[in-house]
């Protein structure tokens, strides 16, 4: 007995219906005959739910406590370092339950969110956003990644509070070492602990305006030396986007040969990048197309929203999907398609995630989106017009009407 059908969905070139029974899709056929209550797709894209893979919430929304940038220099660690003590448990999760309110409302329906946990700001961010867990679990899938955003060697206390998220339910570990005296020492510490806890490793790398000294290379060499491929990512990683392009695809091959994955970031790294410069600025965006191309896998993220390193942002990853296609000149379907599998079944694909995607048997998490397919989607940045989660419909959306003389 079918509980919900959602109807007249279009999925690749077929317009089906999709029924849900007990929180999981129970059929993919054209014109189910059930008595079950139903909502009318009217032919657009019926997608799984869309999937952030790199997101902040915990210092969310807190661009008004932070000083202004001083000229071209963002200060991005020290400005938001300077205020995390005003960071309460309650503060946090006030800040955090609004941004992800309005990442499910534009289809987010699993999410991987990074937590920094130092001596600063103790595990006040972490117990902020690990309550949303269980109260958001109808609408979203959450799960937590600790890391060091202001050093591990060269801060004492951070190694034991990593330790502690870990312990508390944290299914990944991050790391930063641009930001520590010892990048080696802290991308060790992390693999170190990630095979004590089993845990995934995601990590913010090689961020910035020149290709000297990347990190990414250790990471390729740790990942195959413990077996880890395929449970490995990085974000950022602007330096690879200043190498010639023969360059990038060499080390894009060793990223898929290693099985690490990477995160691009659309909207802060624009936002930060070429600030050494003061005209024919960098753009500084790698170019995730490309690196698909040579087999390593890749995700787009929304990263910061209303904070020093991202001071605007909507929680739209179909509009970070856009951006990453604008600005790298995506011009292509196949490479708009693209740009919205790395919002959705590449990002599943990072995060490990074994029963993602519109088939039978798999949680009825369905996104029906005001467009053809993943292509026009991103070309329009379309809006999802309904969600559900396990079945249950979480967020509805009406399309404009004009209101003619």
């Amino acid at each position: 007995m079918l509980d919900h059908i959602v109807r007249n969905a279009r999925i690749g070139e077929r317009t089906v219906d999709i029924g849900f029974e007990a929180g999981r899709i129970a059929a993919i056929e054209p014109s189910l005959q059930a008595d079950a209550p139903s909502y009318d797709a009217g032919g657009c894209l019926a997608s799984s739910g869309l999937i952030e893979t790199h997101i902040h919430l915990d210092k969310s929304r807190i661009i008004d406590r932070c000083q202004p940038e001083a000229g071209r220099n963002a200060m991005t660690v020290k400005r938001v370092s300077q205020v995390k003590n005003t960071f309460t448990v309650e503060d946090v999760y006030a800040r955090a339950k609004e941004t992800l309110e309005n990442c499910i409302t534009f289809g987010t329906t699993r999410m991987r969110t990074h937590v920094e946990v130092d001596p600063g700001v103790g595990m006040r961010g972490f117990e902020g956003v690990q309550k949303l867990v269980d109260e958001y679990k109808w609408a979203i899938d959450l799960e937590l990644c600790v890391f060091p955003q202001e050093g591990l060697t060269n801060n004492p206390g951070t190694d034991e509070l990593l330790v502690e998220g870990l312990k508390r339910g944290a299914r990944a570990i991050g790391a930063a070492p641009g930001y520590d005296t010892d990048h080696a020492g802290q991308i060790k510490r992390v693999f170190e602990l990630a095979r004590e806890y089993d845990a995934e490793i995601d990590m913010h790398l090689d961020f910035g305006n020149t290709p000297d000294d990347l990190d990414a290379i250790l990471v390729c060499e740790l990942t195959e030396k413990f077996k880890r491929g395929g449970r490995v990512a990085i974000g950022h990683a602007t330096k690879l986007s200043t190498m010639p392009v023969a360059e990038q695809k060499k080390i894009a091959r060793r990223l898929a040969d290693a099985g690490v994955a990477m995160t691009i970031l659309p909207a802060t790294d624009l936002f930060l990048m070429g600030r050494d410069q003061d005209y024919n600025v960098r753009r500084g965006l790698v170019d995730a197309n490309a690196f698909l191309a040579e087999g390593c896998n890749c995700t787009i993220s929304t990263n910061n929203i209303m904070n020093p390193f991202t001071p605007f942002g909507d929680s739209s990853l179909i509009r970070i999907a856009n951006l990453h296609a604008n600005v790298l000149q995506v011009g292509h379907r196949d490479g708009l398609g693209q740009c919205f599998e790395m919002i959705s079944e590449r990002s599943a694909r990072l995060l490990n995630l074994k029963d993602y995607g519109l088939k039978v048997g798999n949680p009825a998490d369905v996104v029906i989106i005001d467009a053809k397919d993943g292509a026009d989607a991103v070309a329009r940045n379309a809006h999802p017009l309904a969600i559900f989660k396990r079945g249950k419909r979480t967020v509805t959306r009406e399309r404009p009407v004009l209101h003619k003389p």
